[in-house]
């Protein structure tokens, strides 16, 4: 099978030719299905198989050569596809280990949420316990307890772990995408990622207008990427480049809070 990869990738582009569904789509996933089923007998990294990937990409080559310049989406098709191909093993354990990250993070998520409660409980009774102290006690006790409830810095933690959180999970769609993620897979991130940015915005609803424009571009992306995606089409991968740099450019923003205090400390 590894001398005759060549020969199997012009015989489906040809067939594909023939059938007038030779498009870069389809270049990919011909390339992709030819190096994954040979990929699995070599050992990753090896020699092997980086000549493998140099020979399927070759034989796209030579079938299109006759276009010249011109070839540069037929070459990204095959590269992409070869990737994804050798790839799909190690894809496999990735999407396992993402998985184990996702439980464990809801039972942190959960822990924390307990945690909470119970130091809320704790305020609460503090609070009912020195009802009956001097008001100035009262007044004291009451404001320390909502220094603590009210803690800005606290806000601001979980805020910014939040837009890391959709960050994070915008460049797992982007590299599940790129190098061989199935459409469900990227969906999840994404879905990951709308959790997250959601979890980010209510403490950002006082942020500028124009820093709300960019959050409606992010909102904007985030559908747009879904609905590339439903419609597999070949443009999901720019739509996702272009959904992380929006997401990065509304991130960078600061709170007005956050600016305030840097000009008290000049």
């Amino acid at each position: 099978m590894p001398n005759n990869i060549k020969q199997q990738i012009q015989t489906d582009l040809q067939q594909a030719k023939e059938t007038g569904q030779l498009r870069t789509e389809r270049i990919r996933e011909i390339v992709k299905s030819a190096v994954s089923q040979v990929a699995s007998e070599f050992k990753q990294g090896s020699s092997e198989i980086r000549n493998l990937v140099k020979d399927a990409v070759s034989a796209v080559i030579e079938n299109f050569q006759e276009k010249g310049s011109e070839l540069k989406d037929e070459v990204t098709a095959s590269i992409e596809g070869a990737l994804e191909g050798i790839n799909s093993q190690r894809h496999e354990t990735i999407v396992k280990t993402q998985a184990d990250i996702k439980r464990l993070q809801a039972q942190l998520d959960g822990e924390e949420e307990q945690l909470q409660q119970e130091v809320d409980v704790i305020l609460a009774e503090i609070e009912e316990t020195n009802k009956e102290k001097p008001a100035s006690t009262k007044t004291a006790i009451d404001s320390a307890i909502n220094a603590i409830k009210d803690s800005e810095e606290m806000g601001l933690l979980k805020k910014r772990y939040a837009q890391l959180q959709a960050q994070l999970a915008i460049v797992r769609a982007n590299m599940a995408a790129r190098y061989g993620g199935r459409s469900m897979e990227v969906q999840d991130y994404l879905n990951e990622a709308k959790h997250w940015y959601n979890q980010a915005r209510p403490q950002a609803e006082t942020l500028a207008t124009q820093v709300g424009e960019k959050r409606s571009q992010l909102e904007d992306k985030l559908g747009e990427a879904g609905t590339s995606l439903a419609r597999k089409e070949y443009q999901i991968k720019q739509t996702l480049r272009e959904l992380l740099l929006t997401a990065a450019d509304l991130f960078k923003d600061k709170e007005p809070a956050d600016k305030e205090r840097e000009t008290i400390h000049k």
